[in-house]
C-alpha cells in the first residue's frame, strides 16, 4: 500500500509542484515544506506544546496552508477564523479557543481593522501576533520564518482544526475532537481518506482547485487532504466564474470542493464564454453545503459529465455521499451512507421511522468523528442518542430514506440561514438587534434569494411602536454594521407591534418566515 503523507511525499521527493498559489506562483513540495518547518520552529520558539492553539485570520493563500501544516506536525489545534467577521467578534472566537499564536495579514483594511480590534479586545499579546503583510505593532510573518531552521521540528505529532460553529445560543463554538497520537503523515493521510469516498485516487496527476474560503470546513478539510494525497493545489483568492473555468483549463483541475451558488454563477456565463475552456480533466467536483436545485445539477452534469459528486454531512461529522450516475437514477438525493457512516431517520417521539416517512436526520458517530463542543458540555450531549452501542447525532435536517437507503432532504436547518454556501445563525444577529436601546424582540430568518439560495430578514419590535419607518430603518442598519459581519446583515427590516410568542415565551418563527416560502419548496 502506497505511504501517503504531504511530509513524507516532500521529503521523498521535494520537486513536484505542490501550490499554485493566489499570483500563480508555483511552490514545490520541498519549498512549501521548508517554510513549513521554519513556522513549526519558530511557534514552538513561543513555548507551545502540544494542545495548544494557534488562530489565523487570514484570505486564502499559501500562508494558509504553511500554517495548517506546521500545526498539523506540532500537534497544534489550528482554528480558522472568518475574515469578514468584525473585531468583537475575532475577540470572542481568540478568546474562547485560548489561542497563543494569531496569525492575520495587512492584505486589507477589513482584516487590519478587525485583527487590531480583537488583539486590543482580546489583550493579545502583540509578539505573538503574526502579519503575513505588514500591521504595525504586529511581528512581520515572513521575517519570523527566517530566523528558524527549516529542519523538522522535535518531537512530531498530528494536531487538528477545531473550527468554530455556531449553534442556538448565537455564540460560536469550536468543534474539538481530540488529538490522535502517532506520526503526522499516518495520521493525517487516515483523515484525508475521506476524498476516497469520491474515487479519489493518491498522486494519479490529480490537481485540486480552491474556489471558496479556506475558512470553510469543507474546503481546508479537501484541499488539504489533496496535498496528502500528493496532489498539487490551486488556490483562488476569490470565487469569479470566468476565472475558475480559466484555471481549470489551464491546470488541467481534476478535483474541487463547491456549493451550489458556484454552478449558478457559471452557468449564467455566456455560451461563448463557457465554449472558451475545456473541463475534460474534471473528474471529481465534489459539492455540499447547501442544497442544489434539481435543475442545476442537471445542468452541471450535461456540461461536466459524470465528475459531479455531492456528500451530506456536518462540521461535527457525516455523512452520505453520492457520484452522478447514482444521483441521475434518483435526481434530488444527497447519497447514501458512506463507509462506517450510518443514517437513521427519527420520529418525534424517538422511535425510528420508516422508510420513505420523514424525521429528523441523524448519523452515527465514528471514533474519528467524536468531538465535543469546547467549553460546552451541555450543547455536547444535546441532540444526541444511544442505540446499540452507538452514538448518533443531529444538525436538525428533515429527510427521509428511499427503499434503496438514499437520504433525500426535506426541510432546511430550522433556523440557520445558508446563503451562497455559508451558514448563517440569526442568533446571533438577533442578540445584536437586541443591543439597541430602541429594540423590545427581535427575530431574523432566512427568505428566498435567485442566486444565494436565501438572504436575511429581520423583524423588529421596538419599545416605541411610533418610531418605525425608514429612520429607525437606517439607525438599525447603522448599529448593525459597526456589530456584524458584511454577510450577516440583514437586506431588510420590518416592523411589527407584537412579536408571534407562546406564554413562555418561545417565538414561532416560521409564522414570520413560511409566507416567504409558500409555493417555493419543491418536494423530492
Amino acid at each position: 500500500m502506497q505511504e501517503l503523507g504531504f511530509y513524507r511525499f516532500a521529503k521523498k521527493d521535494p520537486n513536484p509542484v505542490a501550490i499554485i498559489d493566489t499570483q500563480e506562483k508555483a511552490w514545490s513540495r520541498g519549498e512549501l515544506l521548508q517554510s513549513v518547518n521554519q513556522l513549526s520552529n519558530g511557534l514552538k520558539s513561543f513555548g507551545l506544546t502540544k494542545g495548544d492553539t494557534v488562530a489565523i485570520l487570514l484570505p486564502n493563500s499559501v500562508e494558509y496552508y504553511i500554517t495548517y501544516l506546521a500545526c498539523a506536525q506540532c500537534g497544534f489545534y489550528l482554528v480558522p477564523i472568518n475574515w469578514h467577521l468584525s473585531g468583537p467578534e475575532v475577540a470572542y472566537i481568540l478568546q474562547d479557543s485560548e489561542a497563543k499564536v494569531f496569525i492575520t495579514s495587512g492584505h486589507s483594511n477589513q482584516i487590519v481593522q478587525a485583527a487590531k480590534k480583537a488583539a486590543k479586545e482580546a489583550n493579545f499579546d502583540n509578539s505573538k501576533c503574526l502579519a503575513v503583510q505588514p500591521i504595525e505593532g504586529m511581528v512581520d510573518f515572513h521575517n519570523f520564518l527566517a530566523a528558524f531552521s527549516g529542519d523538522f521540528p522535535s518531537n512530531r505529532s498530528a494536531g487538528q482544526v477545531m473550527n468554530y460553529t455556531s449553534g442556538t445560543t448565537g455564540k460560536p463554538k469550536g468543534v474539538k475532537r481530540a488529538l490522535v497520537d502517532g506520526d503526522p503523515d499516518d495520521v493525517l493521510s487516515m483523515f484525508a481518506m475521506i476524498i476516497s469516498f469520491f474515487n479519489i485516487q493518491p498522486e494519479d496527476n490529480n490537481v485540486h482547485l480552491v474556489g471558496s474560503p479556506l475558512y470553510h470546513t469543507a474546503v481546508i478539510v479537501h484541499s488539504s487532504a489533496a496535498l496528502h494525497y500528493g496532489h498539487t493545489v490551486v488556490i483562488m483568492e476569490k470565487f469569479t466564474p470566468e476565472d475558475f473555468l480559466r484555471l481549470i483549463d489551464k491546470y488541467k483541475v481534476t478535483t474541487s470542493h463547491m456549493v451550489p451558488t458556484q454552478f449558478h454563477r457559471i452557468l449564467q456565463l455566456p455560451a461563448e464564454v463557457q465554449n472558451k475552456y475545456d473541463c475534460s480533466s474534471t473528474r471529481a467536483m465534489v459539492h455540499a453545503a447547501a442544497p442544489c436545485p434539481v435543475h442545476t445539477k442537471k445542468a452541471m452534469i450535461d456540461w461536466w459529465g459524470n465528475s459531479i459528486w455531492e456528500y451530506y454531512a456536518a462540521t461535527e461529522g457525516g455523512g452520505t455521499v453520492v457520484n452522478s450516475e447514482e444521483w441521475s437514477r434518483f435526481p434530488g438525493t444527497v447519497g447514501k451512507a458512506w463507509y462506517g457512516a450510518e443514517i437513521r431517520i427519527m420520529r418525534d417521539d424517538g422511535s425510528q421511522a420508516n422508510t420513505g416517512e420523514q424525521g429528523t436526520v441523524f448519523m452515527k458517530l465514528g471514533e474519528a468523528t467524536k468531538f465535543e463542543y469546547k467549553g460546552d458540555k451541555e450543547k455536547t450531549l444535546k441532540d444526541r442518542f444511544e442505540a446499540d452501542g452507538n452514538i448518533y447525532f443531529t444538525v436538525g435536517d428533515i429527510g427521509y430514506l428511499n427503499s434503496e437507503d438514499y437520504l433525500f432532504l426535506c426541510d432546511r436547518k430550522i433556523d440557520m440561514i445558508i446563503s451562497g454556501g455559508a451558514n448563517i445563525y440569526p442568533a446571533e444577529i438577533e442578540s445584536v438587534f437586541l443591543q439597541h436601546p430602541k429594540v423590545r424582540d427581535a427575530a431574523v430568518f432566512g427568505i428566498p434569494n435567485e442566486e444565494w439560495g436565501e438572504e436575511v430578514k429581520a423583524v423588529i419590535q421596538l419599545n416605541d411602536p411610533s418610531l418605525a419607518g425608514d429612520d429607525m430603518v437606517s439607525e438599525l442598519m447603522d448599529f448593525a454594521i459597526n456589530n456584524l459581519a458584511k454577510m450577516k446583515l440583514p437586506r431588510s427590516i420590518d416592523f411589527l407591534e407584537d412579536m408571534p410568542r407562546d406564554e413562555n415565551g418561545k417565538l414561532y418563527k416560521r409564522r414570520l418566515r413560511d409566507p416567504y416560502w409558500e409555493n417555493r419548496t419543491t418536494k423530492v
